[in-house]
């Protein structure tokens, strides 16, 4: 895996407690609640980008593509959270409620899911990968 240098470490840092700041405010509904979380999402998913693999194991290269998954997640999570306060998509409101409300928090709990997992697993791959050198 390529290393993030350390100021890149410290961006998606900074994007992961932005994350963890809004999505907090957002249960006590604060209304600047997206306007944090949204900025934090863009700087983590594209720190995690910015990381690539470069070697040939199936097992590795399938784990990045879950974790590349988790970030278009928080991704979709920061658009639903900005649809949550306002219906700009412009649905009913029986859509709205079925389709929008309060879902961003499922699409957030998947992503968590899935980064939690693949990074643990990616960092045991590596290892074993290491050993085998």
């Amino acid at each position: 895996m390529r290393q993030l240098s350390s100021v890149e470490v410290w961006l998606m840092l900074a994007g992961g407690l932005l994350m963890v700041i809004g999505s907090g405010a957002s249960l006590f509904l604060q209304s600047w609640a997206p306007y944090v979380f949204a900025p934090g999402a863009v700087l983590f998913a594209a720190m995690q980008m910015r990381q690539c693999y470069e070697g040939s194991d199936f097992t590795i290269r399938r784990l990045r593509k879950m974790m590349l998954l988790s970030d278009v997640l928080f991704l979709i999570a920061a658009l639903l959270m900005f649809a949550n306060e306002s219906n700009f998509l412009g649905l009913n409101y029986l859509s709205y409620i079925k389709y929008v409300h309060n879902n961003w928090i499922v699409v957030l709990l998947i992503a968590a899911i899935l980064q939690l997992y693949s990074s643990h697993r990616i960092a045991n791959e590596l290892e074993k990968e290491a050993k085998k050198r």
